[in-house]
C-alpha cells in the first residue's frame, strides 16, 4: 500500500472541484509519549487517505501537531480516528474561522524529532508543569492588569500582519529564536509582573510557559487554543477583540481576518496591505505582503530581478536553479534588501487603514451564468486556457474568473481562440485561449455576466 501522496496539487484541486462538497479547515495538536512515531504516523495515514483528509502533520516522540482539511460530511468519522488513542480523546478540534475547501492539497504526514522546532532540552525542566491556560475573557481581563506583559511567539512575518494590542512581538524568524530573546528581555520582571503569552493555536506555548516557569517566572498564563480558538469565543459570545488585524495561518490561505484593521503595508510601495503572497519566481518563494496594484505591476514577484526571471524559457530558469536549494528549502519569510517597507520587532498599534467590506447587495446584483472551467495558464504569454462546458462566449463579453486563489476579478473579452484558431463566438465543448493578465488556477471557474450590477 502507498502510504504517500500521488497527486499533484492541481490533480487534486480538480477532484476536490468534481467532488462539490464543503470541507473544513482545523487545527490541533497533543503533547505524549509516542513510542513508534513511524507506525503512528502510517497507521493515521491509511484512516485520513480513506476519509480524503488533507493537511500538514508532523509527529514525534513527543506529540502530534496538525493542520488538516476534511470534509464536512466526514467530521465525525475524522473525529472517530482520533479518539482510538487515549491521548487524543476529547481533544480540541480548532476549526477555521473562514473555511476554504482549498487550504491543504495533499496529506503529509511526517516524522520529526520534535512537533515544534523549540531547540529546547525537554531533559532539562519539567515540560508538564505549564502555565495557567485562560478563555478569551479571562484574557482581555488579563491585557488589562497594568501588571501584564503580554508577548507574542509567533514570527515577524505573523504578527506584522496582526497581533494583540500592548504586545512584545519580537523580530525572529522561528519559535526557537523567540525563547532566550524574551527570556533576556523579561529579566527584570519574574516576580511580581503577570506573563501573558499567545501563539496561533496555543501549541508554542504549551511549551513557553513551562520554559519560563522553568526560568523562574512566578505568574505564567497563556491563552487557550491561542488565537484561532480566541476568534471563534469572541464571535459566539460577543467579546470585545483585543486582536487586531490578521491571523496569519499556514495553509494556501495565509490568513484570516479577525478585525478590520490594516496594520501592516504592502513591502513594495508602503500602501496599507495585509495580504502575503509568494515570489513567482521558483528559485525564490519569498514569503511577503503586496497589494493588488503592486501583484499586477510585479506579476507576484518581489523584485525586478525576479520578475526578469519568470519571463525566460522554463530550461534557462532550471538551469539558474542548478545548485541551490528550492522548494521548501529556500522558503524565505520576508526578509529581503528589495522590500523597502517591511517593518518587524516594534510595530503599530494603531491601524493605518480599514479592510473594505464585502457589498453582499453587489453580488446578488450580478448576475452570471457559468460557461466553463480553466486548464492552464502560459505564464510567458499571459494567455489562459479554458474548456467551455455551458452555453456560448464571444468577443465583448464580460466574464467573471473566480478560484481560491484568483479571488474574483472581471474582464472583458477583446480576442478569442478556439481550437486553435481565432474566432467570433466559442460553444459549448471548444478549447478557448484568451489574454489574461493575471495567472488562473486549475480550481478557477469562468462566468459570463449577464447582468453587470447597477447602484450596488
Amino acid at each position: 500500500m502507498q502510504l504517500y501522496n500521488t497527486l499533484s496539487a492541481e490533480e487534486r484541486a480538480q477532484l476536490i472541484d468534481e467532488a462539490g462538497k464543503e470541507r473544513l479547515t482545523l487545527s490541533f495538536y497533543a503533547y505524549a509519549k509516542i513510542e513508534d512515531p513511524k507506525k503512528f504516523r502510517d497507521e493515521l495515514f491509511i484512516a485520513w487517505n480513506a476519509l480524503d483528509a488533507l493537511g500538514r502533520i508532523y509527529v514525534a516522540h513527543e506529540g502530534i501537531n496538525a493542520q488538516m482539511s476534511v470534509p464536512a460530511d466526514q467530521f465525525e468519522a475524522f473525529r472517530d480516528t482520533l479518539e482510538v488513542y487515549d491521548f487524543m480523546k476529547g481533544i480540541r478540534l480548532n476549526v477555521a474561522v473562514d473555511q476554504d475547501d482549498y487550504s491543504f492539497l495533499k496529506l503529509t504526514i511526517k516524522v520529526r524529532h520534535k512537533i515544534v522546532a523549540d531547540g529546547l532540552n525537554d531533559d532539562s525542566f519539567d515540560v508538564t508543569n505549564k502555565g495557567i491556560h485562560l478563555k478569551a475573557q479571562e484574557f482581555n481581563n488579563l491585557l488589562e492588569d497594568p501588571n501584564t506583559i503580554v508577548v507574542d511567539f509567533r514570527n515577524h512575518y505573523e504578527s506584522e500582519v496582526g497581533h494583540f494590542e500592548g504586545a512584545i512581538t519580537p523580530d525572529v524568524e522561528n519559535f526557537r529564536e523567540s525563547l532566550p530573546i524574551i527570556n533576556d528581555q523579561l529579566q527584570d520582571f519574574k516576580e511580581d509582573k503577570n506573563l501573558l503569552m499567545y501563539c496561533t493555536g496555543g501549541i508554542r506555548c504549551e511549551k513557553a510557559s513551562a520554559y519560563f516557569k522553568h526560568q523562574g517566572f512566578k505568574n505564567v498564563y497563556q491563552l487557550e487554543g491561542g488565537i484561532i480558538e480566541y476568534t471563534r469565543q469572541i464571535k459566539e459570545e460577543g467579546i470585545e477583540s483585543k486582536f487586531i488585524g490578521k491571523n496569519f495561518v499556514f495553509d494556501h490561505r495565509l490568513g484570516e481576518r479577525i478585525t478590520e484593521d490594516i496594520i501592516a503595508q504592502c513591502h513594495q510601495c508602503g500602501k496599507p496591505c495585509d495580504n502575503h503572497t509568494n515570489c513567482s519566481n521558483d528559485a525564490c518563494h519569498l514569503l511577503f505582503i503586496q497589494c493588488d496594484e503592486c501583484k499586477e505591476t510585479m506579476e507576484n514577484c518581489c523584485s525586478t530581478e525576479c520578475q526578469d526571471i519568470i519571463h525566460l524559457p522554463l530550461a534557462e530558469q532550471l538551469e539558474l536553479r542548478k545548485g541551490l536549494q528550492v522548494g521548501n528549502k529556500v522558503f524565505r519569510k520576508g526578509k529581503s534588501d528589495a522590500l523597502k517597507f517591511k517593518n518587524s520587532g516594534d510595530l503599530p498599534h494603531k491601524p493605518l487603514a480599514k479592510a473594505e467590506t464585502k457589498n453582499i447587495r453587489q453580488k446578488i446584483a450580478i448576475k452570471k451564468v457559468l460557461v466553463g472551467k480553466a486548464e492552464h495558464y502560459y505564464t510567458k504569454s499571459r494567455i489562459g486556457q479554458f474548456l467551455m462546458e455551458n452555453k456560448d462566449l464571444s468577443i465583448g463579453d464580460k466574464v467573471l474568473i473566480s478560484g481560491p486563489t484568483t479571488g474574483e476579478q472581471e474582464l472583458t473579452i477583446t480576442e478569442i481562440y478556439a481550437n486553435g484558431g481565432p474566432c467570433e463566438t466559442a460553444q459549448k465543448g471548444d478549447q478557448i485561449t484568451f489574454e489574461i493578465p493575471f495567472k488562473v488556477r486549475l480550481s478557477d471557474k469562468l462566468y459570463k455576466i449577464i447582468q453587470p450590477a447597477e447602484n450596488a
